[in-house]
């Protein structure tokens, strides 16, 4: 004879099984359905400088890849970690991403914020964008290429000056590792922002200069400055001739990168759609050419090789961060 209830053992097995269940379906439908409204892209700048333009770009061949409008949403203000807040506060749906780039990762070591890590606080999805640097010099200075650069540094202790859009900058923590790796001296002149350092350079003020070789390719084509050096391997058209400071520091890599954050959470099925989608994007040859025009180059990644190159930079950050004891301003 059946008993006419179940035993009490019976009925916790069967509403843990029916919980279990209720928070399995609805994040296994939503990778499914997704997308299914706009998304949005956290820039932390304001609309016109480099990252900006970057989301803009791949932003309408996103959206005919996804089937929904992918708008760009400007967060300016604390270094670009007021959008990284506002992206990893929100629900981990895969509807609002944050465009992250290198600099935050400085931020982590150089100035934390409590409350949001732009590691921790998210999941990769994609590389987006590579934006290389070039060291600039005035023409009168003595060298002509990476090993020339080192050689003539070497030669004089201090007696050099370079200047970058500031401290903390990508452009200034780069150098400065080129100046851990050659034991060299060369006094720093922060900026405020990129807008003084070539002229000053092409003026003699300084001798030297960091900073995005979409600025300075004209300046070196018109000879106003020399290109000593591209700060990473990579060939960007209008700069073949500047070859990589790779030529006198092996391995030497260093870059603004751009990339593409979820919050932390967002299912995996979601984030492989959304990186899907990107890898697609920075496939077509009318986009990678339009991201060449601004300077920059297509740098896809997938998710778990963006989450290792995003765990390497931050490592190298910190170290050069502690070992030449930087200070933000």
């Amino acid at each position: 004879m059946n008993a006419p209830f179940a035993s009490p053992d019976r009925r916790r097995r069967a509403l843990l099984g029916a919980s279990l269940a209720a928070g399995l379906v609805p994040a296994a439908t939503r990778a499914q359905t997704f997308p299914s409204r706009p998304i949005r892209l956290m820039v932390g700048f304001a609309p016109g400088g480099g990252v900006d333009a970057m989301a803009r770009l791949v932003a309408p061949a996103l959206s005919a890849q996804l089937g929904q409008p992918v708008v760009v949403e400007n967060r300016a203000g604390a270094a670009g970690m007021i959008a990284a807040e506002a992206a990893a506060q929100s629900p981990a749906d895969g509807h609002t991403l944050w465009v992250g780039e290198s600099g935050a990762l400085i931020g982590k070591h150089l100035q934390p914020r409590p409350g949001v890590d732009p590691i921790a606080s998210f999941v990769p999805v994609s590389g987006l964008v590579v934006s290389p640097m070039m060291i600039v010099a005035n023409p009168a200075f003595p060298a002509r290429d990476p090993k020339e650069l080192v050689a003539a540094l070497k030669a004089r202790p201090g007696a050099y000056s370079y200047g970058t859009p500031g401290v903390g900058t990508v452009q200034h923590l780069g150098f400065e590792l080129m100046k851990a790796r050659t034991a060299t001296f060369v006094v720093h002149i922060p900026y405020r922002g990129a807008a003084l350092v070539l002229p000053d350079v092409a003026s003699g003020q300084i001798q030297l200069g960091v900073v995005s070789a979409t600025a300075a390719i004209a300046q070196v084509a018109a000879g106003r400055v020399r290109g000593l050096a591209m700060m990473s391997p990579a060939t960007l058209p209008g700069a073949e001739s500047v070859r990589p400071l790779a030529d006198a520091l092996p391995g030497f890599d260093v870059a603004a990168r751009i990339r593409l954050m979820a919050p932390a959470g967002t299912p995996a099925p979601v984030v492989a759609r959304l990186a899907e989608a990107t890898r697609a994007v920075l496939g077509q040859a009318d986009t990678a050419r339009a991201i060449e025009k601004q300077g920059s180059l297509p740098g896809w990644l997938g998710p778990a090789e963006l989450g290792a190159e995003l765990g390497r930079e931050s490592a190298s950050w910190e170290q050069v961060i502690r070992s030449r004891g930087i200070r933000p301003e």
